[in-house]
Order: C-alpha cells, then structure tokens, then sequence
C-alpha cells in the first residue's frame, strides 16, 4: 500500500514512527525549506544553540534525540557540546554547535529545541534552590504540575542536573528523590518516594488513623504525614507522634508542613508570627523586605515562623527527632527567603522549580556556516565561533 501524501508536505509521509513524528510536529517552514534543499542543492551547516539568560546546561535528552534521529536517516550529526552537563552558562553563550546536513537537520530544529530550554532553565531553578538551602533535601514532586510524560521527564533530569551541580559547588545535600517510579532514575533511585495525600486524610476520618493505616500496609518504612488537613497542625502533629513513639525517636517519623495560604498554622496570627521569628532570629523583619517575602517570614501558609512553631511544639513535647517536611509554593525565591533566617526545615517537597515564565525557556539556533562559509544573520554575529 503506498504512502498518502502529507496536506500541506507536498511528499510521500515517512513510514518510520520517529519520522511520521518529526512530520507531524516540527514547523511547516522547516519542512518547505527541506525540500527546497533536496531540490536545489545540500550543504554541510553548523548551527549555534543557544539561550538568551544563564542556565545550567542540560543537554542530554536533545542529544539522545538527534543520535537517534541520526542513526533513522543513516547519517551522522557532529554535536559540540562547549560545556559540560552542570556548567553555568551565560546569556547568548553557544551551548552547542551542530554539524551536519542541512537537508537532514533544518526540520528537526522545532523538536531539539523543546528539548532543551525549558530544562536548562529548570536546572537553573533547581541549583538555586538547593544552593541556598544547602543542609536541607529536596523532593522533586512536580510530575502532577506536567503537562504530561515527556515534559515530567524533562523536569526530573533538569532537577537531578541541577541538584548534582549544587552539591558539586556547595556540598548541597539536594534532592534526594521525586515522587514516581518512572523517573527515580535521574535520582539513583529505583523507586519514586512519598507517603500520603490529603485523600487518604480524609478518607481514614482522622490523621492519627490515616497514620495507622499506612503503617500497618507499609510496616517498617519511614512515615511524613500531613498535618493540615483539619487545620490542626500542631495538636495532629503532637497526637501522631505519641501513637507512634518508636518512629519518633528514631527519626523515621517526619511531619509535613502543606497550610493553605489562606489561613495561618494552628496557633499563630500575625502578632505570634512576628513573635516566633523574633526569637529565633530577631533581625529577620527589621531588614527590607518585598511584601510577598515578608509573608513568607510571617504570613498565612506554611511560613518561616510557621516552621518555627512548629519545631519548638515538637521540641517542647520531647519529640526533637522527629523531622519537617516543608511543601506549598517553594521557589527558588521562597527557599532564599527561609535560608536568611535559618528556617528549620529537613525536607522541601517542591515542583516550584518549574519555569513559572515560560518566554525564559526559548532555546534558539541559528545556521553560522554554509559549506565552511561564515553567514548569520545580522544581530547575531556573537554566535560565530571564536578562534584562538
């Protein structure tokens, strides 16, 4: 049975899945400018990659792409990686020049290019966090946040990037896992991690039951159990850990901080807020602060004096071993605002390393070369490479 031409390809559709794919979403433009190419002559291009603000660079899953692109149509792409995955780079600087032919290559520019800034720029986020909050682990739990497999796929390497980056520079602890199986890799992890949602709080009635009921069908591994549902955080906290006293002492026992925005943690207002960041770290709100991150200190949700409070509650009960879990809105900026007063968290679950501004995460490549000759396009001379 022959091939039904493709509307608007003007050509036979590929058969090959990777090709029927690359036909079906890479940009019309690219594919006219293929044919033109094979109609009137190829020749041998270097285009230059690059992003226009600094990112740590995450290049894999754009190459293992193009390598097996490369090896579908039989010929071989020259990609130079003028970084190692991890490096800092600064806006406008070539990440990758790649080498090849340009009948082969100009249509594949829309799909290797999604593959590459939204994770640079996510890994950025990721190594900022964890930079700032050295001593504290991280939980990648973004995947819900994705607008499906791939993009969760991109996410989680881009946090591993970056965590590994900032455990290099820093000695970072970083992230120490994510939230499904199918990613726990990047993490040298063979399984995702996590224990309950609020679902399970509400179906168990109580917090101490859904506590209950986790431990006896997952006997033996470590419990975090949200606190917030009733919006007694504390009291549940308290309750939780006298249900469970081995845990407890043990440190197998941790309590998740997830207080809605809209309201403030059991036991605190405003005026106890500024109370508790008082003693701990009386110059917090004498210095300048935004708005937003003076509401991180002591506003509603799960605040620096939110976690605060919570830690003298568990200390004051005897229950000093038993380790915070922080979650709800944890940016890059909201981790730096908690690191300046020492906040004391064990554990930040976070998708929050997300870009939450998408025009930052536009890779962009541009031919530099035609059969050796130097030709970009005025504005973007930069790009050329640089001789010693």
């Amino acid at each position: 049975m022959s091939a039904k031409p493709e509307p608007g390809g003007g050509g036979e559709r590929p058969e090959s899945e990777v090709e029927r794919d690359i036909a079906r979403r890479t940009d019309q433009y690219f594919r006219k400018t293929k044919r033109i190419v094979e109609k009137f002559g190829d020749e041998r291009v270097t285009y230059a990659v690059f992003m226009r603000r600094p990112v740590i660079f995450c290049p894999k899953l754009m190459v293992d792409w193009l390598e097996l692109v490369a090896a579908e149509r039989g010929t071989v792409f020259d990609i130079e990686l003028r970084y190692q995955e991890g490096d800092w780079v600064g806006a406008g600087e070539p990440l990758i020049y790649l080498t090849g032919s340009l009948a082969q290559l100009v249509d594949l520019e829309t799909l290797y290019l999604q593959k590459l800034g939204a994770a640079c720029v996510a890994a950025y986020n990721a190594y900022m966090m964890c930079r700032e909050m050295p001593t504290v682990g991280f939980l990648a739990m973004d995947a819900r946040h994705c607008t499906g497999p791939v993009m969760a796929e991109m996410m989680a390497y881009a946090a591993s990037v970056g965590s590994k980056a900032a455990q290099r520079d820093v000695g970072a602890r970083g992230f120490i896992g994510n939230a499904n199986d199918e990613t726990a890799h990047f993490f040298g992890n063979a399984a995702g991690m996590g224990t309950m949602p609020h679902a399970l709080i509400g179906y168990a009635g109580s917090t101490v039951r859904a506590a209950e009921m986790f431990v006896d069908t997952f006997p033996g591994e470590p419990v975090t159990v949200l606190v917030d549902y009733y919006g007694q955080e504390v009291t549940d906290a308290l309750e939780v850990c006298r249900r469970f006293p081995d845990q407890a002492a043990d440190g197998r026992l941790s309590v998740r901080l997830d207080t809605h925005g809209g309201r403030y943690i059991e036991g605190l207002d405003p005026a106890s807020s500024y109370a508790v960041l008082e003693r701990h770290h009386p110059d917090a709100v004498r210095e300048y602060r935004a708005e937003l991150e003076l509401r991180w200190l002591i506003g509603t949700g799960v605040s620096a004096a939110a976690i605060y409070h919570m830690r003298e509650s568990l200390d004051a009960a005897g229950f000093d071993k038993v380790r915070i879990v922080a979650s709800s809105g944890f940016s890059p900026e909201k981790c730096k605002v908690m690191a300046s007063v020492d906040a004391p968290i064990d554990v930040v679950g976070t998708g929050s390393y997300l870009p939450d501004r998408w025009s930052e995460t536009y890779a962009t490549a541009d031919v530099i070369e035609y059969n050796g000759r130097k030709s970009v396009k005025t504005g973007r001379e930069f790009l050329l490479r640089r001789r010693p």
